[in-house]
C-alpha cells in the first residue's frame, strides 16, 4: 500500500484474505435482555474472543505480513498500553522475529504478563505519549527494528477493518455501528469498511468523558491531542493520528461520550447477562447504546466489543479492591 493512500476496498479485502489463517472469525452474538434494556436490537461483534484477546491481532498480523524478509530481520518495535503490545508480540512469534514493546509503567499487569508470555521484550516508560515515542526511537537506534505503530498506519487500519467486514457479512446490515475510539485505528477501519460495503449504516464513535479528544476534535474541526486523560478505559488513552484523524473527520456520523460510571455499569451488565468477559474499553459502546435514548429506539445496532483483557484481581465493581 502506498504511504499516503487511504486504503481502498481492494486493500481491505486483500487484508481480510491475508490474515484469515492467523486470526479468528469472531461470533456476532445477541442478548434478549440487553435488547429489552436498550429498546433496540443489538448485535455484538465479539473481538474479546480474538487471538490475544482483542481486535488488535488483525492489524498487527496484516502489518507484519506486508514486510519483506530484510525488514523483518531486525525485528519490530511498538509502543502500547497493552492490546497492540500483545497482538504484535504474538504476530512476531508466529513469524519467528523479535518484538520490542514499549509499555507505560502503569500498564495493566495482565497485559504485561501476556506480552511476556508471547516473547515480547518489554521496555517500560513514563505514561506519556512523548515518553513512549522517545523510548521507541531509542530502540530503533539500538536494534534497527521496524516500527509498527499501534494505529497510525494504513496497514494496521486495513487489518482492523476486517472486524467490520465480518460483522456486515454475519448479520443484517445495521442502522448503526458503535465503535470505541482511542488512537482511531479500529474506528478508521470500521468507517472505511462501512463506507464501501454498507453506506447507509451510520458509524458512531464512542469515547470516555475523561479522554474525549476525538469528541473535541470533531466539534472543533481540527485535531486536538489528548491531554492528561483520566478514565478506567486504559485502552483509549492515546490521541488520534495524522492518518486516522482525516478518515474519522470525513466519515464518522457522530462521537458520543459516556462517564466511567456508565462504562462500569455496561461492563458489569455484559458480564452478568451475556456471560462473557469484556474490558472497560469494550463497554463504552454498550454504555452509549444504553444511554442513547430515542436516537437508537427500535433501531438495529452493531456493537464492536473490542477486547477482553481484564485484570481479574481488579474488577471495577468490586469496591473492596
Amino acid at each position: 500500500m502506498k504511504l499516503n493512500d487511504i486504503p481502498s476496498i481492494g486493500d481491505l479485502m486483500a487484508a481480510h484474505e491475508r490474515i484469515r489463517p492467523y486470526i479468528e472469525q469472531t461470533p456476532l452474538l445477541q442478548s434478549g435482555q440487553l435488547n429489552a434494556i436498550s429498546g433496540a436490537t443489538l448485535f455484538f461483534k465479539c473481538e474479546n474472543f480474538q487471538k490475544a484477546g482483542a481486535f488488535k491481532s488483525r492489524g498487527a498480523t496484516n502489518a507484519l505480513l506486508q514486510l519483506d524478509k530484510e525488514t523483518m530481520r531486525n525485528g519490530v518495535v511498538t509502543h502500547s498500553s497493552g492490546n497492540h503490545a500483545q497482538a504484535l508480540a504474538r504476530a512476531a512469534a508466529l513469524f519467528g522475529i523479535k518484538a520490542y514493546i514499549v509499555m507505560p509503567e502503569n500498564a495493566p499487569a495482565v497485559k504485561v504478563a501476556a506480552v511476556k508470555q508471547y516473547g515480547g521484550i518489554i521496555t517500560f516508560c513514563k505514561p506519556t505519549l512523548a515518553a513512549r515515542e522517545s523510548s521507541t526511537e531509542e530502540i530503533v537506534t539500538k536494534t534497527g527494528a521496524h516500527i509498527v505503530h499501534p494505529y497510525n498506519d494504513y496497514d494496521i487500519i486495513a487489518g482492523q477493518s476486517t472486524a467490520c467486514i465480518e460483522l456486515l457479512r454475519q448479520g443484517p446490515l445495521p442502522d448503526y455501528i458503535l465503535c470505541p475510539v482511542g488512537g482511531g485505528g479500529l474506528l478508521s477501519g470500521t468507517l472505511l469498511a462501512s463506507r464501501y460495503l454498507s453506506p447507509a449504516t451510520k458509524v458512531i464513535a464512542c469515547e470516555p468523558e475523561g479522554a474525549n479528544d476525538a469528541f473535541l476534535s470533531l466539534r472543533s474541526g481540527q485535531l486536538i491531542p489528548s491531554n492528561n486523560p483520566q478514565t478506567i478505559a486504559d485502552g483509549l488513552l492515546t490521541s488520534l493520528g495524522s492518518r486516522t484523524w482525516p478518515i474519522i473527520k470525513d466519515n464518522v456520523h457522530d462521537i458520543m461520550t459516556v462517564s466511567d460510571e456508565a462504562i462500569v455499569h455496561a461492563m458489569q451488565l455484559v458480564w452478568e447477562r451475556m456471560k462473557i468477559v469484556i474490558e472497560p474499553s469494550s463497554a463504552i459502546p454498550v454504555a452509549v447504546a444504553l444511554s442513547g435514548g430515542s436516537i437508537f429506539k427500535n433501531k438495529s445496532i452493531a456493537i464492536i466489543l473490542s477486547g477482553g483483557n481484564v485484570d481479574l484481581e481488579k474488577l471495577p465493581w468490586n469496591k473492596n479492591l
